[in-house]
């Protein structure tokens, strides 16, 4: 898929004074972003709890490690950026339903980490292949704590992709939907296969995801109704 001009916002007419008008108004959603840095840092770092409680369940111990799933992990970056950064460029309304989307899950994440600290204790003691991938996982899992984990923020962060993607009228095709939820479903079990996530983690986030996204929608509908008033 090619990017036309005619498809991109035009922001060399951006100024601040701009940003409460209906052109650029969805411009302050991403002031959410060093918040929730601000507060995942927080949970993660500063914050450090006396207890966590262990989130597991019979089916993680079925699930057998597999580094090869680091791919689909890692590519999550690449997938939630990519579509934030496409329809900030080509489609505000569907950022706008996006990044609400993530404002709403995201903060109840934040939430239940605050009141249900939580962690997983699932990662392998050692591996029994050495590759380029196990040891970058041994690295990564030195730089990321094993709290905070339930609900994933991984499987959110993928939701939101898929919701943004599929409510912009670029991928509208079967194929682009289809490619989307492929990739959402592979990053999501990458967490377990590489120890990551529980399968409980995962299964935390779909409600959460299953209700973000109606309100997302409902307030994305309220924000079109006062761009469409404004044109008048």
């Amino acid at each position: 898929m090619t990017i036309k001009k005619t498809d991109l916002i035009d922001y060399r007419k951006f100024r601040l004074s701009k940003l409460s008008t209906p052109e650029f108004e969805h411009v302050k959603l991403l002031a959410f972003w060093p918040v929730y840095g601000l507060a995942f840092l927080t949970v993660e770092r500063l914050w450090i709890r006396d207890s966590y409680t262990p989130i597991s369940c019979a089916l993680d111990s079925a699930i057998p490690f597999c580094e090869l799933f680091l791919i689909p992990y890692l590519f999550w970056f690449v997938f939630l950026t990519g579509t934030l950064i496409y329809t900030f460029l080509c489609d505000a309304e569907s950022f706008t339903r996006m990044m609400k989307f993530i404002i709403i899950s995201y903060t109840a994440a934040i939430a239940v980490y605050i009141l249900f600290p939580n962690c997983q204790e699932l990662r392998p003691p050692e591996f029994a292949r050495d590759n380029i991938l196990t040891r970058f996982i041994a690295r990564f899992y030195e730089f990321d704590t094993n709290t905070n984990v339930c609900p994933s923020i991984h499987v959110i962060g993928s939701v939101a992709a898929v919701c943004g993607a599929w409510d912009s009228k670029h991928f509208s095709s079967p194929g682009w939907r289809a490619s989307f939820a492929l990739s959402a479903f592979l990053i999501s079990v990458s967490t377990v296969f590489i120890k990551q996530h529980s399968v409980l983690d995962l299964l935390a986030a779909v409600p959460l995801c299953l209700i973000a996204w109606p309100l997302a929608r409902a307030r994305g509908r309220a924000n079109e109704t006062n761009r469409q008033r404004a044109a008048f």
